[in-house]
């Protein structure tokens, strides 16, 4: 006998089938046969579609590879040193070079869309702010990219910073509320909270003052600026213990 096609040949019934047949209700093999049939008629679009998805993740993975991962390694070895010139304070180095190595304005234009030109930034920034040219720290602590960062509340602190040289009292607020966000930093978050306090206070902002010496009280009691917080409530006539 001829082998029979798949899709013609007589198929023996068994009594679940027939039920099934007679509740027009399609069987796992009428579910396989149309599945089959779809494919047949798609199949070019979903291979295509397939060559089209690993033609991406190959292209990725090469970016990765041959560009990208060479790129870092290279913008990582060229940041050490700039980093060497802030640690011992020659800001211009760390700005500009030496002539033998990158300064990080070079590093941000080299390397941009490395971790090391984001980080450059944030050290741009505070070079600037030490020299006291705010607007240029303003524009390299914004283009910084802290998420994730151990320097992340340290740059939203010094932005805040560079704002209030401007005199833009209530951005440098927004900022300084960011960089005091993390209730586990005993250090930083205080710090800020202060200076987001004082902040309030050339506003004639008396009440969200009081209102921050208040929290630095109540939620960082063992800090240096709780010390000072009596003192600074007393101050502004607020004598009711917290």
């Amino acid at each position: 006998m001829a082998k029979q096609d798949l899709y013609t040949a007589p198929r023996k019934t068994t009594v679940v089938q027939q039920e099934a047949i007679e509740d027009n209700i399609p069987t796992a093999q009428d579910r396989i046969h149309s599945i089959e049939v779809w494919y047949e008629n798609n199949k070019k679009i979903i291979n295509n579609t397939l060559i089209a998805v690993l033609a991406i993740g190959l292209g990725y993975w090469a970016y990765n590879y041959f560009l990208r991962g060479p790129k870092v390694q290279k913008s990582n070895e060229a940041i050490y040193a700039a980093q060497s010139y802030f640690g011992m304070d020659s800001i211009n180095f760390a700005l500009n070079g030496d002539g033998n190595h990158l300064g990080f304005l070079k590093i941000i234009d080299k390397f941009g869309g490395t971790p090391a030109g984001n980080l450059a930034h944030y050290y741009a920034g505070v070079c600037y702010l030490k020299k006291g040219e705010f607007k240029n720290a303003e524009k390299h602590l914004k283009e910084f990219d802290g998420k994730g960062t151990m320097v992340e509340k340290v740059a939203k602190g010094a932005l805040g910073d560079a704002l209030m040289e401007q005199g833009k009292t209530d951005d440098a607020i927004k900022y300084y509320l960011e960089a005091s966000d993390d209730k586990d930093n005993m250090l930083l978050s205080p710090l800020y909270l202060e200076r987001a306090a004082m902040a309030n206070e050339i506003k004639n902002n008396k009440e969200e003052a009081i209102k921050l010496y208040k929290r630095i009280k109540l939620e960082f009691p063992q800090s240096q600026q709780s010390q000072y917080a009596d003192r600074n409530l007393a101050r502004l006539g607020e004598y009711k213990p917290v």
